[in-house]
């Protein structure tokens, strides 16, 4: 039998909050699902696109994320798509990052949404804001090492 890799399979990821945040630090968070979010995420019906962690009365919540229902969703059950999910941390995590976020400025992002070991986690990565010069900047630098690249690919 094929063992698996070691590498997490991604549900869904932000792509844009590397353009927008220099991102300064990564970690893993669990998060408390229901049924039809877990069946909706294996199906690949996830995004992140606006999604950002926000730290209130010690605990960690998810908000802006968005879980499509599938269409065999239970009868009993009302899905919200955009529901504020809570974030499973430890607890010296979040008085960390409770620290980091409300002296110096920090943002918390949702990065990526993967599966590890039969279990849904969360990507956050502690962010702080780029400025238009800065995404610019980015973006020369990026140009510059492609056309590093296929110069030195053709010499």
């Amino acid at each position: 039998m094929a063992k698996k890799s070691d590498q997490p399979s991604p549900i869904a990821q932000n792509k844009k909050a590397r353009f927008d945040y220099f991102i300064e630090e990564r970690l893993e968070a669990g998060l408390a699902l229901q049924g039809w979010e877990v069946k909706s995420m294996r199906a690949g019906k996830a995004q992140l696109t606006d999604a950002f962690v926000i730290l209130r009365e010690g605990e960690a919540w998810l908000l802006g994320s968005h879980i499509t229902p599938l269409n065999t969703a239970s009868t009993h059950v009302v899905p919200d798509p955009k529901r504020i999910r809570k974030l499973l941390l430890n607890r010296r995590e979040i008085d960390r990052l409770t620290g980091l976020v409300d002296r110096k400025g920090y943002t918390l992002i949702a990065l990526e949404l993967y599966w590890s070991k039969n279990r849904a986690k969360l990507a956050v990565g502690l962010a702080k804001g780029k400025k238009q010069h800065d995404k610019r900047d980015t973006e020369k630098d990026r140009d510059w090492d492609r056309d590093k690249a296929r110069i030195m690919r053709a010499h």
